[in-house]
């Protein structure tokens, strides 16, 4: 497995907000259809349901100790990434605990969802081990000081 949510085991791909807007050339896209400027060109409409509403605002505030943790943004990304995939986890290992008390199902059958779990697991391991060596990669690079090394680990905790 070399990619989990577009963090790679090699690079994770991030780039600064400032440097993506711009070409190679370092031209601005500004005349591009496909960069809405400031002059507010009307894009499309969403509006969610009540359950959609409150699903994301839960979403939001399961993170937004890490969104007012003055962590750089890289590293705010991979531990949102990381918080991710531990919950996908703990949803996973309940799937497997359901199936294997689950007595309506065939020996077969129970043999095989298990399988499956499994090797999800296994792939979600995977892609948190890789996502917590990109976290440390991230902080090497950013050169955190000692407090935020704290604060990103005591956030990693937390997940």
């Amino acid at each position: 497995m070399s990619s989990v949510g577009g963090i790679t085991n090699g690079n994770n791909n991030l780039q600064l907000f400032s440097e993506s807007s711009k070409t190679n050339d370092g031209d601005e896209l500004s005349d591009s259809p496909l960069v809405v400027g400031p002059a507010g060109r009307e894009g499309v409409k969403v509006s969610l349901s009540g359950a959609g509403l409150k699903k994301s605002s839960s979403v939001a505030g399961r993170d937004s100790d890490i969104d007012e943790s003055g962590l750089p943004q890289s590293v705010k990304q991979i531990l949102k990434m990381i918080r991710k995939l531990q919950q996908q986890i703990s949803e996973k290992l309940a799937e497997l605990q359901a199936v294997m008390v689950d007595k309506r199902l065939s020996p077969e059958e129970a043999k095989v969802r298990i399988g499956s779990l499994q090797s999800d697991l296994a792939m979600l391991n995977g892609g948190l081990l890789s996502a917590n060596a990109s976290l440390v990669k991230a902080m090497r690079q950013e050169g955190l000081t000692p407090e935020q090394v704290m604060k990103a680990s005591a956030l990693l905790m937390k997940s």
